[in-house]
């Protein structure tokens, strides 16, 4: 019987370490792509920096979007983020919530919504899903769905 109840303590205690493993890793993953959202959105997008913008957004990108349809063209997509920093208002997009979920050794999908401004005031919030490629060179966005765009 003892022997019996020393065997389920170290089962227990082996589930007990490999579940604290996942949150662990889940709390990582978590962090990386909120990371990527931020220099995605708050560094590229919101700040205008095609520098920036270029190392995540690349070739092989599919964006589907509720207004527009599908766009592969990834030079398609630069004239777009270059369109609107060239505006006379500045356009802004602040992340509202996002949960994210690792997707095997492939990498991670983000999902949530964001909040769209000129100048400072809000005009459209969204919903968004964004596949994020896990590359040696670090993330990238291989597929993203923008949609239920509601003006405010």
């Amino acid at each position: 019987m003892k022997r019996t109840i020393g065997i389920l303590l170290c089962l227990c205690c082996q589930w007990s370490y490999a579940q604290t493993e996942n949150i662990n890793a889940q709390k990582s993953l978590e962090q990386e792509i909120i990371k990527m959202d931020s220099l995605l959105f708050d560094v590229a997008f919101n700040q205008c920096d095609f520098e920036v913008y270029k190392t995540i957004i690349k070739d092989g990108l599919e964006f589907y979007d509720d207004r527009t349809g599908l766009n592969t063209d990834v030079e398609k997509e630069y004239a777009s983020f270059q369109d609107k920093c060239s505006r006379p208002f500045s356009v802004k997009r602040i992340l509202v919530e996002t949960e994210v979920n690792r997707l095997g050794d492939y990498g991670a999908i983000q999902t949530g919504s964001h909040t769209f401004y000129n100048d400072s005031t809000a005009v459209q919030m969204a919903k968004f899903i964004t596949i994020w490629e896990k590359t040696e060179t670090g993330w990238i966005v291989k597929r993203a769905v923008s949609y239920e765009h509601e003006d405010i």
